[in-house]
Order: C-alpha cells, then structure tokens, then sequence
C-alpha cells in the first residue's frame, strides 16, 4: 500500500509514525510545501517572547531524522498543486519541478490559512501574522534589527493574547484591537471580563467594538486605521483576526466541503472518496453537544485523529471518532484561560435550553499559604443536569479544573458527575471539596429549587418599588464597592435584623462570591421569605463585568 500525506505538521507527521508502527510495509510519501516538518507549532509565540530560548527547541523532528527512523519518503518545499481522484495521483511543483506521484490513499492534512482581509495597506512589511516557523523567524528577526517599541495586535483570540504577552515580554509596549466586545470567543462575555482587567493590569491596551478599516505609513511608523476615526501609531502589526480552512486543494478535487468551508468526512475520518481521508484544521468535525459539525482548529483533535486515520488505513474502518467539544487553554500572563463545550451565545444561537452558574472557589485549601480564585462557568440543561459547557479562568490549577469539567462534557455527563468526582486531596493542591464538586453542589442546589438565582445581565431590569438588594458582606468589605440601590446586612447580623428585610418584595441577595449569600438566602426562605434570588457569582462577578472593558489609553506610555 502507498499513502501519500499532504502536510507534515501535527496531523500529517502523526499519521505518518502511526502508520508506521502499525504497518512495515506501507510506503508513505509525505508532501509539505514549507522547511519544516513536525515542530511545534503551538510553541511558536513563546520562542519569540523568549520563554523557548532556543530555536532548535521548536523542532520535533528534524526530516533527516524523521525519514530515518520511521522510514518515511519527507519531500519539503514541495506543494501538491492538484489532486486527481480519478487516477489516484497527486502534482507536485517544486522549485526544480513539476510532476505526478501517484497513490493507493490519501491524507489531507493540509491546515488552516490566518485570514487577512483585503485592508488597504495590508501588504506593509511590517504587518506580519504566525502560522509556521518562516512567520515566526520574520517576526523575530524584525524584533531584533529594527528594536520596536509599539505593536498592535489585531484579535484578541488565543494566538492574538498570546502574542499580545509574548510581545510584551520581549519588551515591545502592545495593544489588542478587537471588533467584539470581548477578547476569546470560546468565553462568556462574564468570563472574558476578567481577561479584560488582567491584560490593563499587564499595560497591555485593549481596544474592543474597534474595526480596523486599513494602515497607511506615518513617517517610520505604521498607522493602524479604525472606523471609529481613531489612529494607532506602531511600529509593527500582527494580524491574529482567526484562521479558515485550507481547504482549497480539495475543492478543485471535487472533494465534499461542509456549510462552513472545512472538508466533509465521516466518524472514519473519511472524506466524499473512500480512498481520501481527510484531518485536522482542514476538516469540519462533529460537535456532540450542539449535535452539529462545526470548525475546530485544535493540535489535540488533531494528533487523535491522526492515530485513527493510520489506524483505518492499516486495518480499514475499524476505529471511529467521537467528535471535538472544543477543549482549549491558553496562558494570558500570569492567568490560564480555559474553556470546554458551547458557551451561552452558541446555546442561544442554537436555541438550546440552559442554566448558567457562576463560582469562585479558591485553588486550594485556604488556610495553606498560596491559595488564589478560580472563576468557573457552566451551562447545563434545566431538563437533566447535563453538562453543555465549562469554563475556567484562574491561576494555579485552572487547567486541571477545566480538564474534569470537560471530560465530564464529553461523556455526556451532567453536573451530579461533577458531584461525584474523587479528586486528590492535600491543602497544597485542593480542598476536601474541590472546585469542580463546588460547581456541581451549586448547579444541583440551582436546579433542585433550594435557591433561585439571579445574574448580573438582569439586575437592570428590577424595579427599586418592587425589589430590595441586600448585601450580607461586613461592612470593611462593603466600603470597597456597593451595587447600587442594595442595603448591607451582614449575615452574622441577619437573624436579629429580620424584621429591616421587606417581606412584600423580591429580594436578591449578594455576598463576595455568592456562597455566604446562598447561606443567607437559606436563612430568609427557611424564615418564611419566598420570593428570594442569590446573586449568581457575587459581586466579585459584578464589579468585573459592570467596570470599563477598553483601556483608556492604547498604550500605557500615552
């Protein structure tokens, strides 16, 4: 059997050391149109920030020594230009020349390509973007020769603040402009909140609801051109606006290509031919919690997907993938952001039925030195408790949090697993009640009826005639910050102050983080109260939330 790979990073490299182990005799033939062969390229950022020290450190593989050692025929600065289906062949052009090889099976691994639209002056050398080890040596290099000062950085997604700190850390004074009023669309608006202070207190600019229009030069510098009429000055741009499917290749095949612009393929990862298969960014995967095929490019999906296309090519279709739920964590200075299954604007776009829960338990037990919050997010279904998203922001331990939460979601679990999940205990690493069992207590508690729970987003529509805050803080934590219109009862106090609580109106209660009040909130009903709200997440999620997202400034020195 002859494969023939097009790609060799993450999902095209796997495959081909995976069929290998499973099959000697295979001859596998992989194409890349680049230098490089499997290397890291999620650790690009961090090699021009100068975490990763040392260049040859991004290499996983060198194609001398992958050819070596798994018996692979590694063709670089190779572009397969067409593929014919028909006569199971694929052209190849290289700088010497153009030819055919032909194949038993395909493998298109050929990636996703960062948009860059068609702004005037968006080909300005000092306008960059990272896919691949030639992007990140340009960036790196201008850094070193030219020594610049300002950078703007379009998109505030994962690679986007990725950029935005390592940027930072190689001393270049940054600025993320975003056309959303939030950084990281996998996140709530409430999680992305607290991104948002974390960047300013980093003098990282934030510019959000900004569109750019277009660059123009400015003597040495580079104007960042918005459609509000502002003006940035920089003098370097990295364009992080997303990625698409690089699916090009495949659609003059006649391969199948999904609604949104990825390549078609079955649980096998099998494309529209049976002899094609297809993995990785390129392809639209199942998602089981929307029950839909959507866009997720990810290097974890990708490595499992590469094991079971080797896998069917070897044995035939014998291995099938579940889908992608869209795990993914990103490192935002000193902040892990995490985020698992859908988040509220796809449940509501997909009108699918939830409840959201906000916590903000701390990484370990309290009373042990180093303890820092953890905020947590979840939507589960009103009907069963399943489990439909998570996402977790916080410092140490956030990642493993959001690993619990989201192998729960991709079981089809719901928040009373979350209850039941036996953690390692020791005060330096978790509480007796770890943060995860916290969420599904609370969410269970929610949709049980014991409390009824009120959000942020919603305390704007309460009437003052009809509605009375009380927040059950002390008062030392109350001088700091008061929603307004709320009276301070703390809870110690609460018992003896019944009769200053109204009984004829809605009360919704408020602590820090919305434990204390949930216990207050117990007190009021148990007492006779009944129409009681605990404000979901406490004012630590309001006072997030309810404060200026954009910096003041686009750059701290202004």
């Amino acid at each position: 059997m002859k494969v023939v790979i097009i790609g060799g990073v993450a999902g095209g490299a796997s495959t081909a050391t995976r069929l290998r182990r499973v099959d000697e005799t295979a001859q596998i033939v992989m194409f890349d149109r680049g230098d490089y062969v499997s290397y890291a390229n999620c650790g690009l950022p961090y090699y021009i920030g100068g975490a990763i020290s040392e260049r040859k450190k991004l290499f996983v593989q060198t194609a001398n020594n992958f050819s070596n050692q798994f018996n692979v025929d590694v063709r670089l600065n190779a572009e397969v230009t067409d593929i014919d289906l028909k006569a199971k062949k694929v052209t190849v052009r290289t700088a010497e020349k153009t030819y055919e090889e032909s194949y038993d099976k395909l493998v298109v691994s050929t990636g996703a390509e960062p948009i860059k639209p068609p702004f005037p002056g968006i080909n300005d050398p000092r306008i960059f973007s990272l896919r691949n080890v030639d992007d990140t040596d340009k960036i790196k290099d201008y850094i070193d020769a030219k020594k610049p000062k300002r950078a703007v950085v379009i998109g505030g997604g994962f690679i986007g603040l990725e950029m935005a700190e390592n940027l930072t850390e190689a001393g270049v004074e940054t600025c993320v402009v975003d056309i959303a009023d939030q950084v990281m669309v996998p996140l709530d608006f409430t999680m992305a909140a607290i991104v948002h202070r974390h960047l300013k207190q980093k003098k990282v600019g934030l510019m959000l609801q900004e569109e750019v229009t277009g660059f123009a030069p400015q003597g040495d510098k580079l104007k960042v051109l918005l459609k509000s009429q502002k003006e940035l000055a920089a003098d370097m741009v990295v364009l992080s606006i997303g990625v698409r499917p690089e699916a090009a290749l495949a659609k003059k095949a006649g391969l199948a290509l999904g609604l949104l612009g990825g390549i078609t393929v079955d649980e096998y990862m099998q494309t529209s031919d049976s002899s094609v298969y297809a993995l990785g960014d390129v392809v639209e995967v199942f998602n089981p919690v929307i029950q839909k095929h959507v866009l997720i490019p990810l290097a974890g999906p990708a490595n499992k997907q590469a094991r079971i296309v080797a896998d069917n090519l070897a044995f035939g279709n014998q291995y099938k993938y579940s889908g992608t739920i869209g795990t993914s964590v990103a490192k935002v200075f000193d902040l892990t952001v995490a985020a698992a299954g859908v988040n509220s604007k796809v449940l509501d776009r997909e009108k699918i039925p939830y409840i959201t829960s906000f916590t903000h338990p701390n990484s370990h037990a309290t009373y042990y030195p180093g303890a820092k919050p953890i905020s947590i997010a979840i939507h589960f279904s009103p009907k069963d408790g399943r489990l439909l998203g998570a996402q977790v922001v916080g410092q140490a331990g956030a990642d493993k949090r959001l690993d619990l939460l989201a192998q729960v979601i991709k079981n089809g679990g719901t928040i009373y697993d979350l209850q039941e999940i036996e953690h390692a205990y020791a005060p330096p690493y978790s509480a007796a009640k770890d943060p995860v069992n916290m969420a599904g207590f609370v969410a269970e508690n929610i949709l049980h009826g014991k409390v009824k729970v009120i959000h942020w987003w919603q305390l704007k529509d309460l009437n003052p005639e009809t509605s009375q805050l009380i927040d059950v803080r002390t008062p030392g934590e109350v001088s700091a910050g008061l929603i307004p219109g709320a009276i301070n009862i703390p809870i110690g106090e609460l018992r003896k102050r019944l009769d200053e609580v109204p009984k004829n109106k809605k009360l919704v209660l408020n602590c820090g983080v919305g434990l204390r009040s949930y216990n207050a909130a117990r007190m009021l009903i148990l007492n006779g109260f009944e129409n009681v709200y605990n404000l979901s997440g406490g004012y630590t999620t309001y006072a997030a939330v309810t404060k200026k997202q954009s910096s003041d400034k686009p750059f701290a020195s202004d």
